[in-house]
């Protein structure tokens, strides 16, 4: 009988092994998700230029673990991305057209707050303190028309922030 179980485990191992790479296969591919084609937190902002700056605010809030750093190490400029927040994008900045300078600032009342931005093309832009004042801001130029998606973090990790997002020509 010992026998019979000894040979039914040696058969059943290499399966049991088996399963479990395809277990963790799946557990990789899915933990590579959260910076492909999420569902922003938020909702969407979407721009023409001209637009009216109503039209450019949004409000969230910050939270989460997910290190912004695993979008990019550094963005464009040699900015680096820093702080965390959640898995899914918090806004989507759609642009219908190409602009040529853009300021996304965060407002969240001078808590420590960082931007990460990815968008179309490579596109990488990180922000972090502004000036005195702790909350995030990026100002950059040539913004190509497309979809950008804006994650708001804070340097503490789990750190709950109410905040307003606005985009400015």
């Amino acid at each position: 009988m010992q026998k019979n179980l000894r040979a039914m485990f040696e058969f059943i191992r290499p399966l049991i092994k088996f399963r479990n790479s395809y277990l963790l296969a799946l557990l990789t591919t899915i933990s590579a998700l959260p910076v492909v084609a999420q569902p922003a937190n938020f909702g969407t902002l979407s721009l023409s230029p001209g637009f009216k700056p109503a039209t450019g605010t949004a409000t969230g809030f910050t939270g989460g673990s997910y290190s912004l750093s695993t979008i990019a190490n550094r963005d464009r400029n040699n900015s680096p991305c820093i702080g965390f927040g959640d898995t899914n994008p918090d806004h989507l900045l759609v642009l219908d057209k190409d602009f040529e300078r853009l300021k996304i600032q965060v407002d969240s009342e001078g808590n420590d707050t960082t931007l990460a931005i990815k968008g179309p093309k490579g596109f990488i832009s990180c922000g972090d303190d502004s000036g005195s004042n702790k909350d995030a801001s990026i100002e950059s130029a040539k913004w190509q028309a497309g979809t950008y998606q804006v994650w708001v973090g804070a340097i503490d990790t789990g750190a709950k922030y109410k905040y307003t997002l606005s985009v400015q020509e």
